[in-house]
């Protein structure tokens, strides 16, 4: 096959390289759904990782749970023309166990009896609280009380967070503060506006980012509002075979040791390599940050922590400098829900720095928290943020909406109900099959590694080539193809799409490939494709020495 030919020019591919990669996926879509060229070939897009598999029982229990708020709402007032009350709380703990026993043949009605029972035995609820905040919260007739999560929701969510991300080992006594948001997107907007309004940071102030990694978190800073110095703490580790494990060497971390650094942000496992902080390296981060700078504030996003076998988070290593970031978007398939959470340690680094502030910075922002409380310089951090994401004047129609909060309660429970882990182990072994998969169609031995995530798979043809192939062919490499050129060959030729790691903050010359959202062989088709164009590469080098 001739390699030259590729429509797509080296100048244009100079051009597109300099966008985000999720910008320059749709260049990509574009070329590998091409139909006038390819009008039998099925494109296969590994760019997104939106998951194609979903939690069912959990949703089971809340579309059941709709029918009984929805019997509750007609008990109260009931026109047919489709009008209806809402729940009353008088006796409703009552009702509700009748409905649970009337019921037992519904979808998600055994799931549905067992949180209902868990929060009563656990958490020692009231059964008309209970029951009522459930009936409520799934038809959605009140705003969200209180604003930042409801009150029978949060404790379910807390132990959720504590057996997923502290791997039911929390090495502090204290509990976590939690602000439910829509996805972890939000969470992010919302943590960089509070601690830009409380200046915690401020315009040009010192960060640090943990790369590779989602690539927001490199455009966000360089924003005009924000403008921040960054340094970038390099997950360049290796194997013994040279090979890359992209953990955190010791010097990489002991950047972090420098004062004028402000925040450290951070998704763990990482985004695109999919590996979590070994606990070497998890360790000495935690010595770094004790020792040398313990007002760091820390970010780290862990929305894929739940494939990683007792992950631990470092909102349990570190927790009074942390705010963790989870959405259950990935792990229950529910991107589309829009759910996610803020959790920060009672006792924290935030809230000691606000009081530490200048008088003068102090009384400005109780002034902008003033309407809310009359002593706005008690106004804990999290709760600030929950203002903040509603610009203070809204603050009390904040909130995640009732409907939502249910549904992330709902798949907290199935996660803490399921003693067993039989979710956990199908999930995590759906997307190692299909790493193992993709890196038997290239050939290439899958190494075992136990901080993998398997979410995605970073694949750095830099190093494929240098360790198989001479330096002659490095320099070949670099001089006649742009490191995006593999995509667009792909996309091309193959229909297939992938985003490239340089626009991560990774690699150059690497690809990412999202082990989510396609079917088990699609990924054994993607290895082999990437394989063939790989060694036309190596042909080409060849040819170009005879």
């Amino acid at each position: 096959m001739d390699i030259s030919k590729l429509k797509t020019s080296r100048h244009k591919e100079q051009q597109l390289e300099q966008l985000s990669p999720f910008e320059l996926k749709n260049d990509l879509i574009k070329l590998a759904s091409d139909q006038q060229t390819k009008p039998t070939r099925t494109m296969l897009n590994a760019g997104r990782g939106n998951p194609n598999w979903t939690a069912t029982i959990p949703r089971e229990a809340f579309f059941t749970l709709g029918r009984f708020g929805v019997e509750e709402c007609k008990r109260t007032l009931d026109k047919p023309e489709g009008l209806a009350g809402i729940p009353e709380k008088k006796g409703i703990g009552k009702r509700f166990e009748a409905f649970l026993d009337k019921n037992k043949g519904l979808p998600g009605i055994d799931h549905l009896k067992n949180t209902y029972k868990y929060g009563i035995e656990k958490h020692e609820y009231d059964r008309d609280s209970w029951a009522h905040e459930l009936a409520e919260g799934i038809i959605g007739d009140q705003y969200p009380s209180p604003v930042r999560m409801l009150r029978h929701i949060e404790p379910i969510v807390h132990d959720y967070l504590i057996q997923e991300m502290c791997g039911n080992r929390p090495q502090r006594s204290g509990k976590y503060d939690i602000f439910a948001v829509e996805g972890g997107t939000a969470a992010m907007c919302y943590i960089f506006d509070s601690l830009m309004e409380n200046y915690l940071l401020r315009k040009g102030d010192h960060i640090a980012l943990g790369v590779p990694v989602f690539t927001p978190y490199l455009e966000i800073p360089e924003l005009k509002r924000y403008n921040f110095k960054v340094t970038y703490i390099h997950g360049t580790g290796k194997n013994s075979d040279g090979t890359s494990n992209y953990q955190y060497p010791d010097e990489e971390l002991d950047k972090l040791g420098d004062k004028s650094i402000k925040a450290f942000f951070m998704v763990n496992p990482s985004n695109p390599t999919s590996v979590e902080i070994c606990d070497k390296s998890r360790k000495y981060l935690v010595k770094v940050v004790k020792n040398l700078n313990p007002n760091l504030m820390i970010l780290t996003d862990d929305v894929y922590g739940t494939f990683v076998p007792e992950f631990s988070s470092l909102m349990n290593e570190l927790p009074q400098n942390t705010l963790c970031v989870y959405s259950f978007s990935k792990y229950f398939g529910a991107t589309g829900w829009r759910l996610g959470v803020i959790a920060l340690y009672e006792d924290n680094v935030y809230d000691k720095m606000l009081k530490a502030l200048p008088e003068k910075e102090k009384a400005e922002i109780s002034k902008l928290y003033s309407s809310l409380t009359l002593y706005p310089e008690k106004l804990k951090f999290i709760d600030r943020l929950v203002a903040d994401s509603r610009q203070v004047a809204l603050n009390h129609t904040a909130g995640l909406s009732s409907p939502q909060q249910i549904q992330m309660m709902l798949f907290a429970s199935f996660a803490l109900l399921d003693k067993e882990n039989k979710y956990k182990k199908v999930c995590t072994d759906l997307v190692k099959n299909r790493f193992n998969l993709l890196w038997e169609g290239m050939n290439i031995p899958v190494k075992p590694d136990p901080e993998r995530a398997s979410y995605y798979c970073e694949i750095d043809i830099h190093e494929w080539a240098s360790k198989n192939y001479d330096k002659d062919f490095v320099i070949f490499l670099e001089k006649n193809f742009e490191p995006v050129d593999i995509l667009f060959r792909l996309a091309e030729k193959s229909s297939i799409v992938l985003l490239n790691g340089g626009g991560f903050a990774g690699p150059e010359w690497s690809v990412r490939v999202s082990l989510a959202n396609l079917d088990d062989n699609d990924y054994t088709i993607i290895g082999k494709k990437l394989s063939e164009t790989m060694y036309e590469y190596v042909e080409a080098w060849k040819n170009s020495k005879k």
